[in-house]
């Protein structure tokens, strides 16, 4: 009998998930599948106890589930502390990881970018920026939040300044705000399939020492990536950290050093 793994969502039908862990499934040989299933935020708790209940090895959680998981699941140091849950395992219970943050700076580091000392524009105070501007404060990054509704920006960036530099503010001053930046990082949903001509940001806002990473992945190029071509900026792609966080989930509930380059090329594939 195949153990079951999948990913909650809504919207789900973009997610490239199930690709990237049955190609590593199959690629290691283990009698494992892993789906995509709508969830709505309401119905998180239910669907969570019914996959243990169903004998579910585990579940990723995205957009937007992550912060909801909190209520739900026990959460490890890190999780807690982020204040979001992107993976839940059930071998000792119903235990909450968040792999989005290392996901994202595995996708950067590989491009050559510096983390350390750099300053970090994040556009967004939901779940996956909860997680980034943590991991990358930690890092030595300087960063700032910048969000629609201010107060959310504030309350993230006074909870990632115990961990590192950190301040919040509204979408007001962009284009300064890029100005200043090193680092800018779509963690909205603007861009994403099937509204795909939503964008934080054009060429005109942003400068060529700019690296601007979306962590949308579909579409792959997505219109802030194109604007930042356009700029001269170094554009950076989503699909690494969905790859490199699927890694650290697969190894979370498996026990097992996943294949990186099969994941990648299922991904890609998808495209």
């Amino acid at each position: 009998m195949r153990t079951v793994f999948g990913v909650f969502g809504n919207p789900i039908a973009h997610s490239k998930s199930p690709d990237m862990h049955n190609a590593a499934f199959r690629e290691l040989g283990m009698e494992c599948t892993y789906h995509a299933f709508r969830v709505s935020p309401e119905n998180l708790k239910d669907a969570l106890f019914g996959a243990k209940a169903m004998g579910f090895g585990g579940v990723n959680l995205t957009v937007p589930l992550k912060q909801e998981a909190l209520k739900i699941v026990d959460a490890d140091p890190l999780a807690e502390g982020i204040g979001a849950v992107n993976t839940v395992d059930f071998k000792d219970g119903m235990v909450g990881y968040n792999t989005d943050g290392l996901g994202a700076k595995r996708s950067l580091e590989e491009k050559g970018v510096k983390i350390k000392g750099s300053n970090v524009l994040i556009v967004g105070a939901g779940g996956a920026s909860r997680a980034i501007a943590f991991q990358f404060a930690k890092d030595g990054a300087d960063i700032t939040i910048a969000n629609r509704t201010e107060e959310k920006a504030i309350e993230l960036a006074a909870g990632v300044s115990e961990v590192g530099n950190a301040k919040g503010c509204g979408l007001g001053n962009m284009k300064q705000l890029i100005a200043d930046s090193d680092i800018l990082i779509n963690c909205t949903t603007l861009g994403m399939h099937p509204k795909t001509e939503g964008t934080i940001a054009t060429a005109e806002d942003m400068h060529p020492n700019l690296t601007v990473f979306d962590i949308v992945y579909n579409p792959l190029e997505t219109t802030l990536l194109k604007e930042a071509k356009k700029a001269g900026a170094k554009a950076v792609t989503g699909e690494m950290m969905l790859v490199y966080q699927g890694a650290e989930a697969f190894k979370i509930w498996t026990g097992v050093e996943p294949p990186i380059e099969v994941m990648k090329k299922a991904v890609l594939e998808g495209f």
